[in-house]
């Protein structure tokens, strides 16, 4: 198997071995859900939640449904997301993680509920939220109804916030679109994985606006953290003990 990065060969046990991270430059290559399960979440302790909420055709967009069959198969997954309850270091977590790999991670009616849903229970249990976004941004199959979970997700978002629970994201390779736009943006501590690409429209949209010459690296998680966009990157092999600090530096008191 080949990091499309450095182009070197390694076997993929040794890849999945290395939480798909090329051991010979470092590279974080797209990993599915379920394998980020099995590195973040303490063993067994995955409970996923709002399983069964399922995508329509609400524009009736000729396709759409062989599509989503599609993307299902592709991924065993039912949806861009899989939200649940979990366990980090004995500490409870909602987690949230998008699937790029389904329709590009499009935020469509159902990715959008499912991550409010996860928001809202968060506020009222009084849990901390994780989400880990990747995505190309709004599901134009459904129209309007994508467009309008920018405004639900982030009406959620701010529910944590007005409840005082903590709301951590971690932006994956690529987070763009309505998704930047929207929760991903709003954690009260905003992550990013080495080397995402981070942004809401892609470089040459910018450029042809623009009619500059972007910077080197531009919208990579290394310039976006120069700039002040994201307040940290971890790599993936520090990721579940990084949560677990930030859980505790950001614990919630009785008082709250």
């Amino acid at each position: 198997m080949e990091c499309p990065h450095c182009k070197i060969n390694h076997s993929e046990e040794t890849f999945k071995k290395n939480l798909m991270v090329c051991p010979e430059c470092n590279h974080h290559l797209r990993i599915s859900p379920q394998d980020r399960i099995k590195y973040l979440c303490d063993e067994n302790s995955f409970e996923e939640l709002f399983k069964n909420l399922k995508s329509n055709n609400p524009i009736d967009m000729e396709g759409y449904e062989e599509k989503l069959t599609a993307a299902k198969q592709k991924t065993n997954l039912e949806e861009a997301v899989v939200t649940g309850k979990c366990k980090i270091d004995k500490k409870d977590v909602l987690l949230g993680i998008m699937s790029f790999d389904f329709m590009g991670g499009s935020m469509g009616s159902v990715v959008g509920e499912k991550i409010s849903r996860l928001m809202y229970k968060g506020a009222e249990e009084k849990i901390p939220v994780i989400i880990y976004a990747t995505s190309g941004g709004a599901r134009m199959q459904e129209g309007i109804y994508s467009l309008m979970q920018m405004a639900k997700t982030s009406s959620a978002a701010a529910a944590l916030d007005n409840a005082r629970v903590p709301y951590f994201v971690m932006l994956c390779d690529p987070t763009t679109g309505g998704v930047t736009a929207s929760f991903a943006m709003l954690g009260d501590l905003i992550c990013a994985e080495p080397k995402a690409l981070i942004g809401f429209a892609g470089p040459r949209v910018i450029e042809g606006t623009i009619n500059q010459k972007l910077p080197e690296g531009f919208q990579r998680a290394e310039f976006q953290l120069q700039k002040g966009f994201v307040d940290c990157i971890v790599a993936r092999k520090d990721q579940k003990a990084f949560w677990s600090k930030m859980i505790d530096l950001h614990k919630i008191t009785k008082a709250e």
